[in-house]
């Protein structure tokens, strides 16, 4: 083999290798924890849609003999 294709080789080779370490040899800066998350409730504070009304109740159920007025 050509020691000149040889020396060429390496020179290439160590070349790709210095660029590849340029580019990918630190890891990214870590991202705190406070940045992935955020903290919403899941459904939003309704006391109107929350509160029991008893005499409005009856309007939520469907059922024929209800709507005969048996």
């Amino acid at each position: 083999m050509n020691t000149t294709a040889v020396a060429n080789t390496e020179n290439t080779t160590d070349s790709a290798a210095a660029a590849r370490h340029e580019r990918f040899g630190m890891l990214p800066e870590r991202v705190p924890y406070q940045d992935m998350v955020e903290v919403k409730p899941a459904s939003p504070k309704e006391s109107v849609r929350d509160a029991y009304d008893p005499e409005a109740s009856w309007m939520s159920f469907s059922c024929l003999a209800a709507d005969l007025g048996l």
